[in-house]
């Protein structure tokens, strides 16, 4: 196991006052007291989702508006299961309030064999119907090294913009009208826009400059899917872990215990090729620790201190496999001479390819509008406009 240096501070650098973020984040901003934008939308996440005496009462109240829209159907709610912590225990969660979840699980090609297990035990534990949606392989390979050629830091987004496709599309045609997005802002944080943009046109353009193949099964999600699923079908996308407290070492003894449920030596190391993005494409490339999310967010939360942070996780180097490197490079047929130049490429952003975001920005004035009454999320338009 050989190790990326540890991407601690330097002599220009600046880092956040509350969390650990710093300037190695593209556009993050500091306040007076030298707090950063991404403290400032968990606060408010915290205003929307505040974890208090009225929680359970919302959480019931939202429950029974599923139910009835599942009447008559066979399931109430879409859970996407990866075998990992958050989705396990979202949908360990929906099955203990009493909903009726179909697991829908992704397989990209990279599931880990302890990923594959841990979904086959949940599901058969908890009794409930798994749908597996099996990725063309050689679509998908081809649209991954499109975007590692295409030089940037989103190069695991075809994966996240899939799931989020299928999620649909079987909610669709099972006429499910509600989706769990298993991610605890508590624990998880949210990836800056600098490090992480996602949508539809971005797949399509990366895919149309790097790409070969044709993307015949691939299930995107567009803006036209957005709008199509969203207000004709009336899917919405529920945070139900918004709703609940997560301690992440107490949720993992809890699923360990109930669902024999096992850790895969990491974070997000479920998928092989997650652990390869964020322990040594992301580091060695862009310098990028995404380690400072989940930790900022954990600080946020009053989870773990700061100084325990910076003192013991981000001062040790971020451990790397060899093997793991080989065995992705190998596994996407690519030649050590074509990962080499994958690597040393110029680094590029989503701002270098045709995307939705010059429309969002165009609309700001009306997303600031939808977002002053609920109608649009308050974090998200921070995040993308603020």
């Amino acid at each position: 196991m050989e190790t990326v240096a540890p991407l601690t501070q330097n002599h220009s650098s600046r880092i956040c006052t509350r969390c650990v973020l710093d300037t190695s984040v593209p556009g993050i901003r500091f306040d007076a007291a030298g707090i950063c934008q991404y403290c400032k939308i968990h606060d408010q996440l915290e205003q929307e989702f505040p974890l208090d005496e009225h929680t359970q009462l919302k959480l019931e109240k939202i429950v029974q508006q599923i139910k009835r829209a599942g009447q008559g159907k066979a399931y109430d709610v879409i859970v996407g299961v990866s075998g990992g912590r958050d989705s396990t225990y979202g949908l360990y969660t929906a099955v203990k309030l009493g909903l009726r979840p179909l697991a829908v699980h992704l397989d990209n090609g990279w599931n880990s064999e302890i990923a594959v297990t841990n979904i086959k035990k949940a599901v058969t534990r908890l009794g409930i119907d798994l749908h597996t949606h099996v990725l063309d392989w050689e679509e998908f390979k081809d649209l991954q090294i499109a975007f590692l050629k295409a030089s940037v830091s989103d190069a695991e987004i075809p994966t996240d913009v899939a799931i989020h496709g299928l999620l649909h599309r079987v909610a669709a045609a099972e006429g499910v009208r509600y989706i769990v997005f298993a991610h605890s802002f508590q624990t998880e944080g949210f990836s800056p826009l600098g490090w992480s943009y996602m949508d539809g046109r971005y797949i399509e353009s990366v895919h149309k400059k790097f790409g070969h193949r044709v993307l015949k099964t691939y299930p995107n999600f567009t803006l036209r899917d957005y709008l199509y699923y969203r207000w004709v079908k009336g899917i919405k996308v529920f945070p139900l872990l918004a709703y609940v407290p997560y301690r992440p070492e107490e949720v993992r003894g809890l699923l360990e215990k109930e669902l024999d449920w096992q850790y895969y030596g990491g974070h997000h190391h479920e998928s092989y090729y997650t652990h390869f993005f964020h322990s040594y494409y992301l580091p060695k490339k862009f310098g990028v620790d995404k380690r400072k999310l989940t930790y900022s967010a954990l600080i946020r939360s009053g989870q773990i201190t700061r100084r325990e942070v910076l003192d013991r996780v981000l001062a040790e180097a971020y451990p790397y496999d060899e093997e793991l490197v080989q065995y992705t490079v190998s596994k996407l047929g690519l030649s050590p001479e074509e990962f080499r130049q994958i690597m040393a490429a110029p680094r590029r952003t989503f701002h270098d390819y045709p995307t939705y975001y010059p429309l969002i920005k165009n609309c700001r004035g009306l997303i600031a509008l939808a977002a002053r009454f609920n109608i649009f999320p308050k974090h998200l338009y921070l995040k993308y406009l603020g």
